[in-house]
């Protein structure tokens, strides 16, 4: 079992308008079944989710669609800080917040404040994320560090995930590329491509995702598993 899974979550808009439900619609599905998945990963004992919520490149969709995003964000935060908090979850951002809307932001804040002492899990959720950007932006803060040996360890450091393991597993749904996702991080991690849309990723999606990565050899490099 991985120790950290992470998911593009895509189709969305997809999957609404096979049913000839507006886009909308189609986030609200896929909040709903994030709250699903997040918990049956948790349940089967992998310690950190990641999830890619809202792109540096989000922006360029209709004003309406946003609005809606930072709409559920802002309830689902809401909505989940009580269960999170009695369910040992610390929730993790990665992303710029500051150019969110205020109430989003400050329910962003609240939960990343409320959950900052639990230890179970960790719930990662990038938000106005790129991982050109992360990059960028952690060479800047060893600049302004002053730091003088460069290495992979160090850099870590200065990243949004730099107390959390590499993913292990990466789930991608409907599509078949990284997305500007955790690019640092997905170094070596394994990555599974589903054709199924993010709302219809169920329990029996995960499972098979997860069994076909208990399959692979994980070589990082070398010559033999590890």
């Amino acid at each position: 079992m991985p120790r950290h899974i992470a998911f593009i979550m895509d189709g969305n808009g997809r999957w609404a308008q096979k049913r000839l439900l507006p886009r909308s619609a189609g986030h609200e599905a896929g909040i709903g079944n994030l709250r699903k998945i997040a918990d049956k990963c948790f349940e089967l004992g992998i310690g950190v989710v990641s999830i890619y919520a809202f792109s540096t490149e989000n922006w360029k969709r209709p004003k309406d669609e946003v609005d809606k995003l930072f709409s559920l964000l802002k309830r689902f935060f809401l909505k989940e800080l009580k269960r999170m908090k009695e369910n040992g979850i610390r929730l993790s951002v990665m992303g710029d917040l500051s150019a969110f809307p205020a109430d989003a932001r400050e329910a962003t804040e609240r939960a990343l404040a409320e959950t900052a002492q639990n230890t179970a899990r960790v719930l990662n959720i990038g938000l106005n994320y790129g991982g050109r950007a992360e990059i960028l932006n952690a060479a800047k803060k060893m600049i302004e560090a002053g730091e003088r040996e460069i290495t992979e360890e160090t850099f870590s450091k200065y990243l949004y995930t730099a107390d959390l393991p590499d993913p292990d597993l990466l789930v991608r749904t409907c599509e078949k590329r990284l997305s500007n996702f955790m690019l640092w991080q997905c170094a070596y991690t394994e990555i599974y491509f589903s054709d199924t849309p993010w709302p219809s990723f169920g329990e029996r999606a995960l499972m098979k995702a997860l069994a076909e990565y208990a399959g692979r050899q994980r070589k990082f490099g070398g010559l033999k598993g590890n």
